[in-house]
Parts: C-alpha cells; structure tokens; sequence
C-alpha cells in the first residue's frame, strides 16, 4: 500500500506545486514581463538591458537575468522608459486623454487654469479615464464663482466643474467681463481665498492661474493667493502676467512679479511655457530663474516644443492694439479647424461673436524654443487644448515625441536621457512633496506605479501638424497605465480604462 500511496504522492506534485504557485520554473511570477528593453531611469541614472517584471499595477523586479510572466512582450531593441507625465494638459475629455496616450503620456494633469469645484471635477472622471488625470484648484475659475452672479445666467458653479475653456457655457461666462477685468474688493478676495481653500481641502493638487487672462487681479490679489499656497504648503502654477514687449520691462517684469511673491511667501512657483511666456527675452528668463533658484526660491518651469501659441481669440491679451503689443500682424493668426489666416475685419467678427474660437498665434523664434528645451531643469508639457471635430495646436498630440525626435535625434540639443526626465521624473519630483502618490511615478524602480513606455528610439517622432493636428506619434509601441496596456503594438486599446485620479491627500 506505501508504495502505491508514494507513487501517487510523486505523480500529483507537479500539479499541485504549479497551481499553489510554489515552483518558480513551473508558475508564472509577474503579471506581465516586458523582455530585454533598454530599461532607462532618469531617477538614478540607470541605462542597460533589463527585463522588468510587474505585478499587481506596479513595478516588482527589474533583472538581467530573463523573468516569467502570464503576460510577456518582446523590448528588444527598444527603450523602456517612465510614461510621461504632462503637467499642463488643458484637453481633458477621453478623446484627447486617447491622442495623448499616443504620444506617450500616463498622466495628464490641469496644473494652470485649474478647476472648480475640484470635488466634483473628479467624481466626472472616476472609472473612465484610460491615462491618469488630476488637476489644481483654479483662481479663474474661482474668480468667476466670486464675481459673476451665475444664477442670473441660469448656472451654478457645478456647471464650472465641467472645466472651464471647453465648457458649453463659456460664451455666456466670458460677456460677463467683470471676472476678467474688474478688480476684486476685500470682502471678495476673501471669498476667493475660501473657495480656493475648499478646493485644496478637497484634494486639489496646487493652485492655478492665468494671471494674463484676468487683467483686473491686482498684484496684492496674486500676492495674497501666494500666500494662501504657502500656509497649504503647495506649488502655485502660473501663467504670468501679460507685459507686453513695448513695455519697459516686457516679459522680464511679469517675471519678476512671480519670483518676488514666490520670495516673499517662501511658496513654490511653477511658471508655465517659458518659451511663449518669455517672447524674446528667454535667455534672460531662464538666467533669472537659475539665479533666484541658486538663491533658495524654490522656483521651476516648463517649455513645449513649437514656435506657435494657442489660445482663445476672447482672450485679454487681445484687447486693444495688440499688434503693436506683440508684434503680430493678423496674418500671423490662424484658425485651426480650417488653416485660415485672419484679416483685421474676420478677427474682430469672431472675437465679438464667437469669443471661445481657439486660434493658433505664429510669433516665436526657434532659437529661444531650443534653448529653453535644452536649459537644465526646464520640464516639458504641452499646453495641449481640447480639439473640435479634430482640430487644435498639433501639441495636444505630438509634444512628446516631438522633443524626442525633432530635439533630441535630429537638432541633437540634448541627450535622450535628460530628455526622458525633463518627461517624467522632473514633474514628478516637482509634486512629490505635497502629492505623495507622485513619488511612485516617473521612474522604473522597485515599488514604482507601472506607468510605462516602450518606444523605437530612431523612429519616435511627432506625425501632428497645423494641417493635421490629430495625427498620433509613430515609433511608440507600448504603453502601460497602472500596468494595464493602453497603447500595444502602436495600436490604442479603446475599451480600457486604467487611469486613476492624482490627489493630496484629504
């Protein structure tokens, strides 16, 4: 009988030891594996052939030695890098998420206009989101719940949780010029502050502000803003003050408007497309950065790759003379959705009866965009805007892999390594302090969220145009969301959503 009983001990075992998962040649040991990429970490430095191994959405082991998987894919000949995280991605509907995907992106986050209320922005997001999403807590749209009496528009202020420059009832909000242009009394800064509060209380990532578009928020409003961001311990995200070139100090003033409140509150201060922000004095920009940074402002900023700005054609920067304030002829603007470039009788039509018309401004130099992409620490993010019917600035959908291979393969004006962390492993660090959560993203570690791409260093390039601004990427194969594909064989995997929301902790 022990023999029989023994003989039958030693014929099950194999079974029973790949079921319990006890034999590690047998059963698999990572959800997915991704083979003999060149695995590339701009946290540490490191650039060799791995394979990494991820289980349960995250980042289990990096080897050299060849990993088992349920799931396995083929890297070689591939770089495998941190998915990229975009710090100002105004296009925040799933079609956009979708294009940005494309291009690399895990994290889309509304860092510059931001929104409100922020609670109710993200419950809209919640389960379907197919790449990350989080957002600040938005002085615009705070300034409008303050000074625009919305009931009389038939609205409350859920409806601006919708967002802001894609929302339906934009044009009703943008006649009420009161937001934009008046200043705020004491009773109504103190309203704001309160709701801007509220929004911090309720997650928001910073606080967010388009200082250009709201001309009548006075220089004691933004300082007192400042240090609201302070007591909360967050990054203020801003789009500087609008000086224009004709002025004594320009863009150097606006500047300097940021860096002395950031000073002077000891808050942080991100300040948003120093390529378009900055007009001709980017060089004396970054300089001033560099210089207030060495001198204990805790003070970055971020660039996109093209020579051309977006925005809507309502915007205050348009008020008056302005082709004398930028010098930009109505030539230099163009509609996207048709590739029309503007007479002076065309724009003043749309500005009075369309004011949410985005338009595409030609008027930067591609010496300053390099340099900025080039300077150290500059991040990159895109700026990227919401399309109709496919129609917006080709950043929305190339940005990424733009730098990778116009900047970095072509124009050789920075190494791809620096290029991967000015993506991913900056921005991340830029929020890690008060988003602990993001301290997990931008790097391929042990423990890390598996927020991945996989692409062809000597294909990646940017396919959008002004002509064709929804073109996706080429040269990206994979990328992953939480360790979920989203984007396999070049091909995006619509009916997945793995995005999860990127929040302070309540």
């Amino acid at each position: 009988m022990l023999p029989m009983i023994t003989r039958f001990f030693f014929a099950v075992m194999p079974i029973a030891i790949l079921l319990t998962g006890l034999g590690p040649s047998q059963a698999a040991e990572f959800d997915l594996v991704i083979h003999n990429g060149r695995v590339m970490n701009p946290a540490n430095g490191l650039d060799s052939v791995r394979d990494v191994g991820i289980r349960d959405g995250r980042v289990a082991e990096l080897s050299r030695e060849r990993l088992s998987g349920a799931e396995e894919v083929d890297a070689a000949g591939l770089v495998v890098a941190p998915g990229f995280i975009d710090l100002h991605a105004h296009g925040q509907r799933e079609w956009e998420a979708w294009l940005q995907a494309q291009d690399g992106v895990t994290t889309q986050l509304e860092m510059e206009v931001g929104v409100y209320p922020v609670e109710a922005w993200y419950a809209q997001r919640a389960g379907k989101a197919p790449i990350n999403y989080g957002a600040t807590v938005g002085h615009i749209p705070v300034r409008i719940a303050t000074l625009v009496d919305l009931a009389s528009l038939g609205l409350s202020e859920q409806d601006l949780a919708l967002g802001l420059l894609n929302n339906p009832h934009f044009d009703a909000i943008a006649a009420q010029e009161n937001w934009s242009q008046h200043p705020a009394t004491e009773e109504q800064i103190a309203d704001m502050q309160r709701r801007l509060q509220r929004g911090l209380d309720e997650g928001a990532l910073g606080m967010g502000f388009g200082i250009n578009y709201t001309a009548g928020a006075t220089r004691g409003e933004i300082y007192r803003m400042f240090r609201l961001a302070r007591v909360n311990e967050v990054t203020s995200f801003v789009h500087s003050r609008f000086m224009a070139e004709t002025d004594l100090g320009g863009s150097v003033d606006a500047i300097q408007e940021l860096l002395s409140n950031a000073a002077a509150t000891g808050a942080g201060l991100h300040i948003v497309h120093i390529g378009s922000s900055g007009g001709s004095q980017v060089p004396l920009i970054l300089e001033m950065i560099d210089s207030a940074r060495q001198n204990g402002v805790d003070v970055t900023t971020e660039v996109y790759p093209y020579t051309a700005w977006s925005t809507f054609i309502g915007a205050a920067i348009f008020d008056g003379d302005f082709t004398r304030r930028l010098g930009l002829g109505y030539g230099d603007i163009e509609l996207p959705e048709s590739g029309e470039r503007l007479d002076q009788q065309r724009f003043e039509r749309l500005r009075a009866e369309a004011p949410q018309t985005i338009i595409v401004g030609h008027g930067m130099q591609e010496a300053n965009v390099t340099t900025a992409v080039a300077h150290p620490g500059v991040m990159i993010a895109s700026d990227g805007m919401w399309y109709e019917d496919g129609r917006a600035h080709p950043r929305g959908a190339g940005t990424f892999s733009r730098v990778l291979g116009h900047y970095v393969r072509e124009k050789d004006a920075l190494g791809l390594m620096e290029a991967l962390g000015k993506m991913s492993y900056l921005p991340a660090k830029r929020l890690e302090n008060a988003v602990p959560q993001m301290a997990r993203k931008g790097r391929i570690e042990t423990g890390a969220d598996a927020d991945l791409v996989v692409f062809d260093p000597a294909r990646i390039s940017d396919r959008a145009t002004f002509a064709e601004p929804a073109l996706p990427s080429e040269g990206i194969s994979h990328v992953l969301v939480n360790g979920v594909f989203v984007v396999r064989d070049g091909q995006p995997q619509k009916n997945r959503h793995p995005g999860r929301a990127v929040r302070r902790e309540k």
